[in-house]
């Protein structure tokens, strides 16, 4: 699929690896949706892409609220002509304290209705609109968390991105029935004022045994591959350290 001209969604886009993916969408073409609930972050996001000659409005939206979500997607169905793109990029908290079992059920509800339902949702919500557009692709933001069987230190993050790859690789036949492809890319570590300053308190030790965080134009490249590549669907791309970008291997 071709961005130019396309009319495109994407969650958290107020900040690091969502601002970066919406203005590498505004660059190639599309009109960027931001959806986020950081109002001042997704209002600079804008204003970044239109000082760069693009095009993009802000629509606040709370993935974890069902009324927000269905908004978010009415709005730019209605508004802009169609919907040919959504990246399903709003995610996080796998960091905050206290974790599963400690953690209280309601809080780590909602880091699965953060990384998991809020991303559902938006896909079942756009396949409408897509499909009256002609097609459509969906790109799911996914974690190295959720791959694997090691422990993690929060369950409840690496469980709802574990369950957002399998839900994107359960979607192959969507692109027959609806003209709609979904892919997942799943990065590492991503580069963001967070993790350098966990840079920065490791030790030169502890630095050396990890990888050094993705930047997030690594993820923005990976999210336009997906997109225009009409051969891949219900695939997931793995974005590792300094690796090359990998596709799982369906089998």
């Amino acid at each position: 699929m071709e961005i130019e001209g396309k009319t495109a969604i994407v969650t958290g886009g107020a900040a690091n690896t969502g601002r970066v993916i919406a203005g590498r969408l505004a660059a190639d073409g599309a009109v960027v949706i931001v959806a986020d609930v950081d109002v001042p972050g997704g209002e600079e996001t804008v204003r970044a892409i239109r000082s760069d000659g693009g095009r993009a409005s802000f629509v606040r939206t709370d993935v974890r609220v069902a009324q927000d979500v269905r908004a978010l997607v009415e709005s730019v169905d209605a508004g802009h002509g169609g919907l040919q793109i959504l990246v399903n990029n709003a995610g996080g908290g796998g960091h905050l304290e206290p974790h599963f079992p400690e953690a209280d059920p309601d809080d780590w509800r909602a880091t699965l209705d953060l990384n998991l339902r809020g991303a559902m949702l938006a896909t079942q919500l756009s396949l409408g609109p897509m499909r009256r557009s002609g097609g459509g692709a969906i790109v799911n933001i996914a974690s190295t968390s959720g791959l694997g069987f090691a422990p993690y230190q929060s369950p409840e993050y690496a469980a709802a991105k574990a369950g957002l790859i399998r839900f994107t690789t359960t979607l192959g036949e969507l692109r027959a029935r609806m003209n709609v492809r979904v892919n997942c890319v799943v990065p590492d570590w991503i580069e963001t004022e967070r993790a350098r300053e966990e840079l920065a308190r490791m030790t030169a030790e502890e630095r050396a045994s990890r990888p050094m965080p993705l930047p997030p134009e690594a993820v923005a490249d990976a999210v336009v591959e997906l997109i225009r590549d009409d051969e891949l669907a219900a695939r997931a791309m793995v974005l590792w350290g300094d690796q090359p970008p990998r596709l799982l291997d369906p089998e």
